[in-house]
């Protein structure tokens, strides 16, 4: 007697048959799943508090450099500041203290503000657009960025400060969404999520290349006028 398959496999209760998902299809049901983890996070990091904030960054295991960091850079200053500067990556020096702009250009970055009537931790609140080291303070990658874009955003945010620097073009690039030189940017205003912002050259550059102070002390000037405008 020859029956069905089906009859046999119905007869052995073998039914209903299961079959293995087409390898594309599980691939971007994996994708799919990894992007709605992402967008959990994110949504996660836009109700934290400043406290809660710090925590995750401390905690943060988003990209590889978790793997390679001494410890993350949050940033320094008061919650509530008008003024916030925003650098591109913590350095060596600032991955082993957990501050911003340590060091040299630290130093260089302490004076400017004294310049235009500002001291670090007073009124001023200094950030990073990576809370973690490049190793051997390579520029930053693209998806590093992406995965700390959240954390400065949630900081700039709980701040509602009246003005950003941003400071060297991964800063400004990364904040504006621009491909755009530092020479393409400077002495314009722009805006980040209702922020105004204005792009001058990181203090590391400067030490390197001193002939461009005068150009940041325009930056400078151009920063204090329009928060006195604001």
């Amino acid at each position: 007697m020859n029956l069905p398959r089906e009859e046999i496999l119905k007869e052995l209760e073998l039914l209903p048959v299961w079959k293995a998902r087409h390898a594309s299809a599980a691939k971007e049901a994996s994708v799919g799943a990894v992007e709605k983890t992402e967008a959990n996070v994110t949504a996660n990091i836009a109700e934290m508090s400043w406290e809660a904030l710090e925590a995750a960054v401390k905690n943060c295991h988003a990209c590889a450099l978790a793997n390679t960091r001494t410890q993350t850079v949050f940033g320094v200053g008061s919650p509530h500041s008008e003024w916030l500067f925003v650098g591109e990556a913590p350095g060596a020096e600032e991955d082993k203290r957990g501050e911003p702009f340590v060091g040299q250009a630290g130093k260089l970055l302490d004076n400017m503000l004294a310049a235009i009537d500002l001291k670090r931790g007073e009124n001023v609140c200094i950030a990073n657009v990576l809370k973690c080291r490049p190793p051997e303070n390579r520029d930053p990658h693209g998806e590093e960025v992406v995965k700390c874009a959240p954390f400065l955003k949630r900081q700039v945010e709980l701040i509602r400060p009246k003005l950003i620097v941003a400071m060297g073009r991964f800063a400004a690039q990364a904040l504006l969404n621009t491909d755009d030189s530092i020479g393409n940017l400077r002495g314009k205003l722009h805006d980040y999520n209702g922020v105004p912002v204005v792009v001058t050259y990181h203090p590391a550059y400067l030490l390197r290349t001193l002939t461009d102070k005068a150009k940041a002390w325009e930056d400078l000037c151009f920063a204090r006028r329009v928060m006195r405008g604001l």
